[in-house]
């Protein structure tokens, strides 16, 4: 027998892969066909002394978080994307040359909005969840068009962040872990 089929002894089944939410107020929860957890590389220094290599622990660097949804019609999720980006500060075409607009971080930041990544258990209560800090849009891809398909289309888009905060609920206990904000 598993160890988490131990009712007795109030072990609950593992976190699994579908059951999630995430929560963005300009992306729909049911539109989301796939989310990356946060991860991070920790960068690394190293010193030579003679024969020797040594290694030393450096800087944590966030790496981005991918996300795929489908396109609906209504909402018209592609028109959503490229509505944020120009409330962004994106302009297509230069309308008014006297104050021409450009991306900011902040103003990326603020219209994307919070995005928090959800893990539930089975009964829908929330066991884990990932907070985005800063979050905004670094790259998007409109999905494939194809004769011989019968697949839904796609919206691939990439979320550069500066950190992430994990609270966990799991075991009764709950945690907090903030990462570095350098």
């Amino acid at each position: 027998m598993a160890f988490w089929s131990d009712a007795d002894k109030g072990v609950k089944d593992p976190k699994r892969a579908f059951r999630w939410i995430l929560v963005n107020g300009n992306i729909p929860m049911y539109t989301l066909k796939k989310v990356s957890k946060p991860s991070f590389t920790i960068q690394e220094s190293t010193h030579k002394y003679i024969n020797h290599t040594y290694y030393y622990p450096g800087r944590v660097e966030w790496n981005t978080v991918t996300m795929t949804l489908v396109d609906p019609v209504n909402p018209d999720a592609a028109a959503k994307i490229a509505q944020v980006i120009t409330d962004s500060g994106y302009a297509p075409a230069i309308q008014d040359s006297s104050s021409p607009k450009t991306m900011s971080k902040s103003s990326a930041a603020s219209t994307l909005g919070s995005i928090e990544i959800r893990q539930i258990d089975a009964d829908g209560k929330t066991v884990e969840s990932w907070f985005l800090k800063n979050a905004w849009i670094k790259d998007v891809k409109f999905g494939e068009l194809d004769y011989e398909s019968d697949d839904l289309t796609m919206i691939d888009l990439e979320i550069r962040y500066d950190w992430a905060e994990l609270r966990t609920t799991g075991g009764g206990k709950k945690s907090f872990w903030a990462a570095s904000k350098a």
